[in-house]
């Protein structure tokens, strides 16, 4: 509906008599010479919003069938697949995987991205800053009291629609004001990207699962932050600030605030997503890993496609790599933004 164009939805369906026992979320490819590249089948979520934890969607109780029948799909159709985004050596991808090619398939597996994650089971909220390393630990104690100390210090959640509205736009305008100084974002920048989040905030507060707050101090919205609650989990995705109160760190503020919320929860994990950005390692006590499967059928085109996109991928990495070493310290910025 928002994201989709040019590819199509093509969703596959595994039944065992009239009970559903598989879901692959899979979009195919649109036509023409400009995705000749691309691989002709991918999972539903990568690309510009960025999901994680992607995988195929499978009845534990029903698994075996279910690969095997997911894996003679592929090999009937012998067309190119690209599974983004999966936790790397979990994934049921890589169950598929390791049946097709053991069929003649090849497949790449690439490391692509790591989430920090934050344990916080069986913590409450003084022995959980108590765990975190010295300078950062006296850091938020300080950042915390300070602002107590000068404002009235209120951290708002949403839970009505009535809310909602008004705290989507203080976190896209906040998000914007503070990249657009370094170049700009492009998590909440295009409007496609922007009406996707909008509605699946309403779906999420519906569902209970969306988390987003605001930092007020003295009733100014001066901080926004972005996340899920799915199961014993609090999901951060995204996050802004007022750029006039970043020497109060209210980015790291809100940050520890929304930790604190998800302890008063009982939430047992605060999961970052991906992305290396260094604030995050001053919250996370381990990380995960996410990987890319692509698998290409016995054919010469899919080898041809294969060793074409690696030329292309090598080419835009030193591409990228001459860039970095010419450009501005203040480049676009395509990542999750930062956290002070």
């Amino acid at each position: 509906k928002h994201l989709g164009t040019p590819d199509r939805l093509d969703m596959l369906l595994v039944r065992n008599g009239d009970r559903l026992t598989g879901v692959a979320p899979l979009t195919r490819a649109g036509a023409g010479p400009a995705h000749w590249l691309a691989p002709r089948h991918r999972l539903l979520g990568t690309g510009t919003v960025g999901s994680d934890y992607l995988d195929l969607i499978v009845e534990d109780a029903a698994e075996q069938e279910t690969v095997a029948a997911l894996a003679r799909h592929f090999q009937r159709h012998r067309t190119t697949v690209e599974l983004g985004q999966l936790p790397h050596g979990t994934s049921t991808a890589g169950k598929v995987a390791q049946r097709l090619a053991s069929d003649g398939w090849t497949v790449v597996e690439n490391l692509t991205h790591v989430c920090p994650v934050v344990d916080l089971a069986d913590q409450t909220w003084d022995s959980f800053v108590a765990s975190l390393g010295r300078s950062h630990r006296q850091n938020v104690r300080r950042r915390l009291r300070k602002l107590e100390e000068r404002f009235a210090v209120e951290l708002e959640r949403v839970e009505s629609e009535a809310m909602l509205e008004e705290a989507f736009e203080i976190l896209v305008r906040l998000h914007r004001q503070r990249w657009d100084a370094r170049g700009g974002s492009e998590a909440l920048d295009d409007p496609a990207v922007v009406g996707f989040h909008r509605e699946l905030t309403r779906l999420a507060l519906a569902r209970g699962w969306l988390r987003l707050y605001v930092l007020r101090l003295d009733g100014r919205a001066v901080a926004a932050l972005y996340g899920f609650r799915y199961g014993h989990r609090f999901l951060y995705y995204q996050s802004g600030f007022d750029e006039a109160f970043a020497d109060l760190s209210v980015g790291l503020a809100i940050m520890a605030l929304a930790i604190r919320s998800a302890i008063d929860e009982g939430l047992r994990e605060y999961d970052l997503l991906h992305g290396a950005e260094p604030y995050k390692f001053h919250w996370a006590t381990s990380v995960r890993e996410l990987s890319r499967l692509e698998l290409y059928p016995p054919s010469f085109e899919a080898l041809l496609r294969r060793t074409t996109r690696r030329a292309v991928r090598g080419a835009k990495s030193r591409i990228r790599k001459w860039l970095a070493a010419t450009a501005q310290p203040a480049g676009r910025l395509a990542d999750r933004g930062s956290c002070r």
